[in-house]
């Protein structure tokens, strides 16, 4: 592959990233950059988007019971 293609690819990867931070942001998610490419690769390597949100919606309502 040539390097421009390379180059046009990461560029194009970055601009989508920053596009899904900003987005991230405006809902408030608290995710950084880093975690938004962890699940952005998480989820293009077949991961189930739905999983990952109910197993981060779990771990507070654990710590609310381990708290009561």
């Amino acid at each position: 592959m040539p390097p421009a293609d390379q180059d046009t690819k990461k560029r194009a990867a970055r601009d989508t990233v920053d596009i899904l931070f900003e987005i991230s942001t405006i809902l408030n998610t608290n995710l950084d950059r880093q975690c938004l490419s962890y699940c952005i690769s998480l989820i293009e390597n077949g991961v189930n988007p739905e999983a990952l949100a109910v197993r981060q919606l779990s771990r507070p309502l654990s710590t609310l019971l381990l708290l009561s």
